[in-house]
This record gives structure tokens, C-alpha cells and sequence, in this order.
């Protein structure tokens, strides 16, 4: 903590174990300076109040690459604030660079070569690979340096003010928190195409699914994939037996799991079908219609600018906008979905769009 507090900005990075466990938290959290690369373990018995004073003071800048993720997270396990941030992979988006994830800047930057095998590594386990603790480094090592660069560039080509707006907002993005209700079998793919019956039995099938994950902590898709779920919900299979072939049931899982998946199916059989969600409300043909016009009008704009659509304005402050069909810049302002630099830049443009 004493080496970080005397930085300017400091490279952050996190690894977590969403593959690998039913609730996923953040497992190490990497920081870089001039002089060192530090891993912190939050596993361990250690007070990590001070990080929170670090990520909250506005005096030190904390430089990522895709922050987003990163801060959900960090907020949903510790529920820290944050101020001052540096996104490397939107300044390259607002930049207009061709490859902006980190593999691809490092090679083509530093000629660096990232193994993306340890993407997909259980950050958890303890204790870490010395391979994986060499490409946690390598996520913040040269964070410092690629901030430089897209600092010079965003300056020289007129582009900061726009890229301290989007950091800005990162700051605001709200944590990552999931819990199962037994209704979320309807989000899984092919329930409205089963019979009411069917419908039953698969609600059924996915609060067993939960309970055997939350039991062996694990993500639900690793205990039986949702399409095996669904099929199961089709077949019907009354014995063990006629579990054979089903797609995604292994013969393992039969051995596991046989007896109680014939239970969930059972007493999805004798449940009432369970009643579909309400369905929301269709939108406003008007509303579609200056939708798609504002969708014409920032494609345009990417294009003359060589960015993503999404980096001009993103889709969901378009639907705002378009919904509510603001008359002036004010009221334009007053809806909160752009920043000074967006309504500066884009104000006029929007209104005179939407009045066409």
C-alpha cells in the first residue's frame, strides 16, 4: 500500500472463478507500477480496507483494460467506490484502433504473446501455477506503458474529453449480483416451446439443477447443460433406462443423477403448468420508428469517425432518447443519458433528427 499511494496511476486488473463455482467472486487482483507488478489474494486472511481507499482516491488514477467487468465485481464482493479511471480498451475503441483486447494489443504493441488458456483457468484453486501467476502479471505489466500511448494519441487527435466522459461513467456501473428463482427456467432456451405439461416438469428440473449446483458449488451448466434439461422435459423418461440417449446425459450423469431427475420429472408431472411471465408491452410504433432513424443517424456518424456505433452513443440512451422524444437540448439534458461532452457535441444533431 505504501508503493501504491505514491503513484500517480497504478495498472489494475482482477481474475475470477465464474466457470468453476455456483457464485463467483474475485480471486486475485493484480497491481503494476513503474517499479513492481503485485497479486493480492483476497482468499487469504487479509484486511483489504486500505484498497478501497486507494480505489475511491481521486488523486490516484487506476488504469484498466475493460474496466466494466472488473469494477461489477469489485463492488459486488467489497462494495468499493471508484474515482479517476483509465480504460485502455475504450480509449482504443474511442480511438478507433482495429484490435482492442489485450492479447492482440500486447503482440502488436509490445510484442508481447499472451496464452489464452488461462482464461478459462479456476482462479480459485490455491496453490496458483507459477504459469498463472506469470499471465496475471502480464494482464497490468504493460497497462502503464499502453496508457501513455492512447494518452498522447486521444490528446493529439482531440479525442480526451470524450474518453474522460465514458471513464467517468464506468465508475457508476452497478455490481454483478444473481440469485435463482424457480420462474428463471422460462429464460431458458426452448421452455416456450414445450408443451404446459413440459413447461412443469422442466421448472422442476431447474430448481433440482440449482440445489445440486449451490450443493457441489459449481455454475449450473457444468451439473447438466439447459439443453439436456430441456430434452429431459420432452422425453419424459419414467426409468433410468429410458434416460439412455438422451442428448447431454452422459452415463455418468445417469449414475449420479438418475434418481433424482426421475423425482424432478415426477413431480413436474403432477404440478399445474406453471403461468408464462406477463409479457412487456409492446413499444410505440412512433417510438421504433425515431429508433431506427437515430440508429441511421449514429452509423453515419461511426462511420465518418472510423469507430463502433456504440462508441458515439450506446443503444440504450438511443431508446431513451427515442421514447421520449426530448423537443430542445434541454430537455434532451434532463433525461441523464448523455454527458456534457455528448450533448456539446451531438445535442443538436439528436433533436434535429428526431424532428425529421
Amino acid at each position: 500500500m505504501a508503493a501504491l499511494r505514491e503513484q500517480p496511476a497504478i495498472a489494475v486488473d482482477t481474475e475470477s472463478n465464474s466457470l468453476h463455482a455456483y457464485q463467483e467472486q474475485v480471486c486475485l487482483i493484480q497491481f503494476s507500477t513503474p517499479q513492481a507488478d503485485y497479486l493480492v489474494d483476497p482468499l487469504a486472511d487479509l484486511d483489504l480496507s486500505p484498497l478501497g481507499e486507494l480505489f475511491a482516491n481521486p488523486a490516484i488514477e487506476k488504469v484498466f483494460h475493460a474496466a466494466d467487468y472488473d469494477i461489477a465485481c469489485l463492488k459486488r464482493d467489497f462494495g468499493w467506490s471508484f474515482a479517476n479511471l483509465f480504460d485502455t480498451q475504450w480509449a482504443a475503441r474511442i480511438l478507433g484502433w482495429s484490435q482492442v483486447g489485450l492479447a492482440s494489443i500486447l503482440k502488436t504493441h509490445f510484442n508481447v504473446h499472451v496464452n489464452k488458456k488461462w482464461q478459462r483457468f479456476n482462479w480459485g484453486e490455491r496453490p496458483l501455477p507459477t504459469e498463472a501467476l506469470d499471465y496475471a502479471r502480464l494482464d497490468t505489466h504493460y497497462l502503464l506503458p499502453l496508457r501513455d500511448r492512447l494518452l498522447a494519441e486521444l490528446r493529439s487527435r482531440g479525442r480526451l474529453e470524450e474518453a474522460r466522459e465514458v471513464f467517468a461513467e464506468l465508475t457508476a456501473i452497478e455490481p454483478h449480483f444473481s440469485s435463482f428463482t424457480p420462474d428463471d427456467f422460462w429464460r431458458i432456451r426452448g421452455a416456450w416451446d414445450l408443451d404446459p405439461q413440459g413447461q412443469a416438469i422442466l421448472r422442476r428440473l431447474a430448481i433440482w439443477r440449482d440445489r445440486e449446483a449451490r450443493r457441489r458449488n459449481r455454475p449450473p451448466f457444468k451439473v447438466l447443460g439447459d439443453s439436456t434439461l430441456v430434452a429431459l422435459a420432452r422425453v419424459r423418461p419414467d426409468r433410468t433406462e429410458a434416460m439412455i440417449g438422451i442428448p447431454g446425459l452422459k452415463e455418468h450423469h445417469i449414475r449420479r443423477y438418475g434418481s433424482a431427475l426421475l423425482r424432478a420429472i415426477r413431480e413436474g408431472k403432477k404440478d399445474p403448468p406453471p403461468p408464462p411471465p406477463p409479457r412487456p408491452p409492446r413499444p410505440d410504433e412512433i417510438a421504433i420508428l425515431r429508433y431506427e432513424a437515430l440508429r441511421e443517424w449514429r452509423r453515419q456518424v461511426a462511420a465518418r469517425r472510423g469507430v463502433d456505433p456504440d462508441v458515439v452513443i450506446s443503444n440504450a440512451a438511443l431508446w431513451t432518447i427515442a421514447s421520449h422524444a426530448p423537443s430542445s437540448p434541454e430537455a434532451l439534458a434532463e433525461l441523464g443519458v448523455l454527458g456534457p461532452w455528448k450533448l456539446r457535441t451531438y445535442g443538436e444533431a439528436l433533436i434535429q433528427v428526431l424532428h425529421s
